[in-house]
């Protein structure tokens, strides 16, 4: 997935950030609102984590903008501010969830996947998909009933087709999913990581569109 991250907090946004990149996520990270707002605008991200303390404003008219005009993107507010009329507040506002700092790492990280999964109309971590059996929360795959070890990119790929299944992505889209602004995309990358999960899952598990991108192939 690609993630935008909205903190003005430089320790605690680093942290946070080491944490998604070492989940096999993409994470574009900002310190104020404005940015953010330019981020979204040439960026489809599939999930936002938004503190409500910002140097430019409060992260909750952010988000409440962000749900008038439509925007259903996922919300995960991240925030000091623990009383329960808060909470009450940000969920209302339209976030998805809500996790008070200081908060453990790797609950954040069970906590975006849980959304991004509910997300996806699946909020089951557990998937089979033909002769693959996927475990999304513990990022563990067999094949045929041996393991089958993924890097961190090839993970990110394989969830981008795993949350659309059936649905076209083309190159563009996939380049997304694994990198950040500052990141040079090389024109063959995407060939290089299918091919590589098709030598790993089968060569069926990815089918091609000439011209048009790839999709997740039938089990």
């Amino acid at each position: 997935m690609r993630l935008l991250l909205i903190e003005d907090d430089t320790v605690l946004a680093a942290a946070v950030r080491d944490q998604i990149a070492a989940d096999g996520h993409s994470v574009d990270w900002v310190k104020r609102l404005d940015v953010a707002k330019d981020a979204m605008l040439g960026t489809v991200y599939d999930l936002v984590l938004l503190d409500l303390m910002l140097p430019d404003g409060l992260g909750l008219g952010f988000l409440r903008a962000l749900r008038t005009r439509g925007d259903v993107t996922p919300v995960i507010i991240l925030t000091a501010l623990d009383q329960l009329s808060d909470r009450i507040e940000g969920l209302n506002a339209g976030a998805d969830d809500y996790l008070v700092k200081p908060f453990d790492l790797a609950e954040l990280s069970a906590r975006i996947g849980s959304v991004a999964r509910r997300y996806t109309g699946n909020p089951n971590p557990q998937l089979t998909h033909g002769s693959l059996t996927i475990d999304l929360a513990a990022r563990s795959m067999y094949a045929s009933g041996k393991p089958v070890s993924l890097t961190a990119r090839e993970w990110a790929l394989f969830e981008a087709f795993l949350a659309r299944p059936g649905q076209l992505l083309s190159k563009a889209q996939l380049e997304e999913k694994l990198y950040n602004f500052d990141t040079e995309v090389e024109s063959n990358t995407i060939e290089v990581y299918v091919s590589r999960l098709r030598k790993k899952l089968g060569a069926a598990v990815i089918e091609t569109e000439r011209g048009l991108g790839y999709r997740l192939g039938k089990p």
